[in-house]
């Protein structure tokens, strides 16, 4: 039997999901939940994660989909920005004449 067509929740895959509050800009990871697919998964994390309708906007990613840095790596993976100083606003001299600065 396929996880698609009820079998064990242990073999749907994992979905990390993220939410965005009424007052944020941003989606932030709220946790995981396992689902037969992307329209199972956003139910259910709406059921579970914005139980006291704090949330306007479900994202849900398959965690395999997921790649991300190690901690680890930090200095290697940022040290080349660090020399880049024209990424940093303070680089730019902003003319007095230009409004809401």
């Amino acid at each position: 039997m396929s996880a698609a067509a009820g079998g064990v929740r242990g073999e749907w895959p994992l979905w990390e999901v993220f939410v965005r509050g009424k007052r944020g800009l941003n989606h932030v990871h709220v946790g995981s939940l396992h689902a037969a697919d992307a329209e199972m998964a956003v139910r259910n994390a709406r059921d579970v994660y914005t139980r006291r309708n704090e949330g306007v906007s479900i994202w849900v990613v398959k965690a395999s989909d997921v790649t991300a840095s190690s901690p680890d790596e930090k200095d290697p993976l940022f040290a080349p920005a660090g020399d880049k100083v024209y990424r940093h606003p303070t680089f730019y001299d902003v003319p007095a004449d230009v409004p809401h600065m």
